[in-house]
């Protein structure tokens, strides 16, 4: 594990750029881009879009190590050069920025009021690959839509045990049990899941350290006993379909979790802005962001 990464995100001040959208939501980010469908005439082409749009923000001059601890990739980002170098050696060497890597494979169907995650065969080659290719950590998601006890400790149980293979491949996973906002028992899911995270640390060896990315809570502070636990590098924070504003808000009532913003992060950006006003707009979301992780 590279020591100066690691107390980086243990210590450093700012957040996580989210920028791993991949397969069914990539065009939805692309058209929030201003890039439509009629940009791209096959899946190839519509990841080298947001390959360039991922490009011109990890290369503008906003984005640095000192507002932003970390950044989310997927896949093919992670395969792809900017500027001549592999993309998580470019974060890390340029702009002192830790490389994370999202590696779930989607969700499956609802059952019980939540989605896990579909099976990642091949897991093990994709983290070897990763490290390889200088990544720090993982991402891997799954949803919470109702506050159903059978399907939130089946969340909390595969999340942890694929976190413990990421673990044992060198690597530090982020484990989100992402909670729907639009729940009608958002509040009761969270007491839910906080409870079933809490019991799955018991089982983390006294020298691995994991991290959690979670849905801003209804409760104020609510998950001080994640940021104060031993065995949790960090706990970072999801938009969820919030605006930036109520985001940073809801974030800003949270002291020790920091964002891991996507959509609130590129709100506002286009692929028709120049790049005075791209940066300019840019810069704008990234202090905001890291003020409200810093409060």
């Amino acid at each position: 594990m590279n020591q100066e990464q690691f107390d980086k995100i243990r210590s450093g001040d700012g957040f996580i750029a989210a920028l791993d959208q991949s397969g069914g939501s990539t065009p939805k980010a692309l058209l929030q881009y201003g890039v439509g469908e009629d940009a791209y005439g096959n899946e190839t082409e519509m990841f080298d879009r947001i390959h360039e749009m991922r490009t011109r923000i990890i290369t503008n001059p906003a984005f640095t190590g000192e507002r932003i601890i970390g950044a989310i990739l997927f896949e093919n980002t992670m395969d792809r050069d900017i500027e001549g170098q592999g993309s998580a050696a470019y974060l890390w060497s340029v702009k002192r920025v830790v490389p994370f890597l999202k590696v779930d494979k989607g969700l499956a169907a609802e059952a019980d009021g939540v989605q896990v995650m579909k099976p990642m065969p091949g897991l093990n080659e994709l983290l070897a690959r990763g490290r390889q290719k200088g990544v720090f950590g993982t991402k891997m998601r799954s949803v919470v839509k109702r506050a159903n006890e059978a399907g939130i400790a089946a969340i909390a149980e595969q999340q942890f045990e694929v976190g413990r293979q990421i673990l044992d491949a060198g690597l530090v996973p982020i484990l989100e049990p992402e909670v729907d906002i639009h729940s009608p028992d958002k509040a009761q899911a969270e007491e839910l899941l906080r409870e079933r995270l809490l019991a799955g640390l018991k089982d983390i060896p006294g020298d691995q350290l994991l991290m959690f990315k979670l849905t801003l809570p209804e409760a104020d502070d609510f998950y001080r006993e994640l940021v104060e636990h031993p065995r949790v590098l960090k706990v970072v924070a999801l938009s969820g379909g919030y605006s930036r504003e109520e985001a940073n808000a809801r974030l800003a009532r949270n002291p020790g979790v920091v964002a891991s913003f996507s959509r609130a992060l590129t709100e506002g950006l286009t692929a028709q802005q120049d790049e005075d006003e791209f940066t300019s707009l840019l810069d704008g979301a990234i202090q905001s962001i890291y003020d409200a992780s810093v409060a």
